[in-house]
């Protein structure tokens, strides 16, 4: 059951029925519950409207077939149709419409992965999922076939098998939200997991550097003859910048004039395009970066000349020459807004230069807030001992 927006020239010319196949149901991606049906037999195509009666029985009402109306009125004497049905007004002819059940592997290929590709950059994350452990477990299920007992106990499963818990969120997340849409689009009459409960644990990690780290870190950087990736390992620790964003950084994006990268929202994570202010360390590293002018990325691989993609196994290698086997690249950003939050810079400030769309998301920072509060708070101690030795 593909669901497309419909258009008049789709209606003209565009449906049939794949081979193979008897019946095939085109869902109007605009209009919940409007789909066409296109039979093999006789080639014919009809609309009709997919709703549920008041014992939440999934019912189908033809409309009439497309050679004799058209989407435009299919739509609205559907939208009609569907006040009546919100008013208790039940059409006097419902029809049954033969079909085989849709498993969640169907659901999931033909009508998830369509519909959330454009709307999620994340969607590769969620096809993983499916991947690794949904489709051997639910794959095969139809949609209506899932019990919440099943779904509880997959995901207990999934935590005694030595998961962490936020990982076990995650696949009943994805499921859940999978529902969801099989219910908005009018294939499933619930969800059978709404509100199921969640491990919801705190995952975050983070691995703040001390002095003697932090310089270890810094000589491997400064030293080791891979010096692309050396310089973007710099840059996120001057910047406070994603990986992501860095790889795309552009040379057009950057004003050294004042001191500024502006990151487009197609390149941020939050959607919304920001400044992120180029302090000493970070135009250092585009100085010697010395692509610009040759290349329009700003990161460019010593070995092939390509803009750089992928640069974990060569930072694999880096941290383990600086002693630090647990340090993430994602942990650089963490130790900027360190360095910004223990220089005595708020919160606020923290939240904006980093790009946080949500203050809470900050608040994990508040800790090292505290830290710089009660070194200030020693100096009135300090002043106040000072004057008893005077007194």
């Amino acid at each position: 059951m593909p669901v497309i927006t419909l258009t008049q020239s789709i209606i003209n010319h565009k449906l049939e029925a794949p081979a193979g196949k008897q019946r095939v149901e085109f869902c109007d991606a605009s209009l919940p519950g409007l789909y066409v049906l296109v039979s093999a037999a006789g080639n014919t195509a009809t609309f009709f409207l997919r709703y549920k009666d008041s014992t939440k029985k999934t019912c189908h009402q033809s409309i009439g077939r497309t050679t004799d109306i058209s989407l435009a009125d299919a739509r609205k004497q559907a939208m009609t149709l569907k006040v009546d049905i919100a008013a208790g007004k039940i059409p006097g002819k419902q029809v049954e419409v033969p079909t085989t059940a849709l498993t969640f592997t169907a659901f999931f290929e033909t009508h998830y992965l369509p519909f959330i590709k454009p709307r999620k950059r994340s969607w590769q994350k969620d096809d993983s999922l499916f991947r690794l452990r949904l489709q051997a477990e639910f794959g095969d299920l139809p949609l209506s076939g899932i019990t919440r007992q099943q779904v509880q106990s997959f995901h207990n499963d999934l935590k005694a098998g030595g998961l962490a818990g936020a990982t076990c969120d995650h696949y009943v997340k994805l499921l859940r939200h999978t529902l969801n849409l099989a219910v908005e689009w009018g294939m499933l009459s619930a969800n059978p997991i709404a509100r199921l409960h969640l491990f919801n644990e705190d995952n975050q990690v983070e691995h703040y550097l001390d002095e003697a780290e932090l310089e270890r870190l810094l000589t491997v950087l400064r030293t080791d003859p891979r010096r692309s990736v050396c310089l973007v390992a710099l840059f996120l620790l001057s910047t406070g910048a994603r990986l992501n964003e860095a790889l795309k950084a552009t040379w057009s994006q950057i004003d050294q004039g004042n001191r500024l990268w502006r990151i487009p929202a197609s390149n941020s994570k939050s959607k919304r395009a920001r400044s992120v202010p180029l302090n000493d360390s970070a135009l250092d590293v585009l100085n010697r970066v010395a692509t610009q002018g040759k290349h329009e990325q700003i990161f460019v691989s010593d070995k092939t000349g390509e803009p750089l993609r992928y640069v974990h196994k060569v930072w694999e290698r880096l941290r383990l020459k600086a002693e630090l086997p647990q340090l993430r690249l994602h942990d650089l950003r963490h130790q900027y807004a360190s360095f910004l939050v223990n220089s005595g810079r708020t919160l606020y400030e923290v939240q904006h230069i980093l790009g946080h769309a949500d203050a809470q998301v900050t608040q994990r920072y508040a800790h090292l807030s505290m830290k710089s509060l009660q070194e200030a708070a020693n100096t009135a101690s300090a002043m106040i001992e000072r004057g008893q030795k005077t007194a």
